[in-house]
């Protein structure tokens, strides 16, 4: 067991993370308010279910707290494999909700072992760059982590949620870090560019588009005797045409008509703001209402009249905008920066590869979800059911994220010990 020492820990980020909960507290029971309304304590609640998970995240650090560090190193396997069984569990002992298989249901109480993926997998991505042996320029150990990855992000796909599987592109942040090369990135950017572009245009163009770079690039190398390796960039540039190709497949028969829809709508290629647009529209009107300083606690229009459906999970940013207007918005972005920048400074004076590796996936996937929920909610990005951390409703997303934040904690806080 470790021993307890208040001062050793990162009360500022703890601070941070409380007064984060607290105000999603408030803006939960704004947005689910009615006047049939008794306590915030009554579970029947969405506040009231919001609390009892805090309570219970609380007891948690209290155990996570007192275990040594390296017990989440030698555990990281066992917990990943469970992880897995239950994401494929659910294709059989799951409840459908939203038009995906993704939740378990026990009684009035819901998980989603996608959440609890986020964690696992974080911890077992760490483990496994952490041993000496792994090198990031050997083509076995990237196949081993892109394996690690995407694993749950199949089984997250198929039931099928691509929203949260999207967040596990996060995890390649701290791979970066670690020392895998830049070259992966850019080739990600490419096949996204490649992707968006063959949904505007179409796939027979940017194939030839293609082949004429890959010519321009050719004769250059060749006239300014530059180093060319045909079969190596043949393989890439027809990879690169198979993904334009198979672009108009996966779109229409992997992603569902809803995320076709919001996609297309970011694309400019719908305009619809009473359909499938509706739920953005009215939040960017909800946050406009606000103004500077906001209409008020429980004073805003638009989420007193329930006009923002999702309005206490996905959207839980337009109660902001409207009832705690610009200032509240500046405050809770401003809160998350400073959040997500002091837990990255203080991963590096880790003297431990895992923990430092793990506190990066930790710091990654918060950013992502904060980037994805807020430019949900103005607009900026489509509509994929990413909630905001700590502040909307969810017992598994409040509960997990807790769990992984008490985890740095508990590494910080040992961050220059070797156990």
């Amino acid at each position: 067991m470790n021993s307890f020492n208040i001062f050793k820990y990162d009360l500022i980020s703890f601070f941070i993370y409380l007064t984060l909960v607290a105000f999603g507290l408030l803006n939960i029971f704004s947005s689910s308010y009615t006047e049939n309304f008794t306590s915030i304590f009554d579970y029947n609640t969405l506040v009231g279910k919001q609390i009892i998970f805090f309570l219970i995240s609380i007891i948690g650090l209290i155990f996570i707290l007192f275990f040594k560090p390296k017990i989440f190193d030698n555990i990281s396997f066992y917990l990943y494999a469970i992880s897995i069984i239950l994401l494929i569990g659910v294709f059989v002992f799951g409840v459908e909700r939203g038009g995906a298989r993704s939740w378990y249901s026990f009684g009035p109480i819901s998980f989603q072992p996608s959440e609890f993926a986020k964690l696992t997998t974080s911890l077992f991505l760490a483990k496994f760059l952490s041993i000496v042996q792994t090198d990031l320029n050997k083509f076995r150990d990237i196949l081993m982590v892109f394996t690690i990855i995407l694993i749950p992000v199949i089984l997250i796909i198929i039931q099928p949620d691509p929203g949260s599987a999207i967040i596990y592109t996060a995890l390649f942040f701290p791979i970066f870090r670690e020392g895998l090369s830049l070259d992966f990135f850019y080739y990600g950017l490419i096949v996204l560019s490649i992707f968006i572009f063959t949904l505007l245009i179409n796939w027979s163009l940017i194939s030839i588009i293609l082949l004429i770079i890959f010519l321009i690039y050719y004769y250059v190398s060749r006239y300014k005797k530059l180093k060319f390796r045909l079969i190596k960039n043949l393989l890439i540039i027809t990879s690169f045409i198979l993904i334009s190709f198979s672009t108009n497949y996966i779109f229409e028969n992997v992603l569902e008509q809803r995320h076709r829809d919001r996609i297309n709508l970011i694309l400019g290629k719908e305009i619809d703001v009473s359909g499938i647009g509706y739920n953005t529209n009215q939040s960017i009107i909800a946050i406009s209402k606000g103004g500077f300083s906001g209409t008020g606690f429980l004073k805003g229009t638009q989420t007193k009249g329930n006009f923002v459906p999702r309005q206490h999970t996905d959207y839980i940013f337009s109660t902001i905008g409207e009832e705690w207007g610009f200032l509240g918005s500046f405050m809770t972005i401003i809160l998350f920066c400073v959040f997500i920048i002091r837990i990255l400074i203080r991963a590096e004076k880790q003297a431990i590869y895992f923990r430092r590796i793990y506190i990066y996936s930790f710091a990654a996937i918060i950013f992502l979800h904060f980037f994805i929920n807020i430019g949900m909610s103005i607009g900026i990005v489509p509509s994929i059911g990413i909630p905001l951390p700590f502040i909307s409703y969810g017992g598994s997303s409040l509960l997990i994220f807790s769990i992984m934040f008490f985890i740095y904690l508990n590494f910080d806080s040992s961050r220059l010990k070797e156990s």
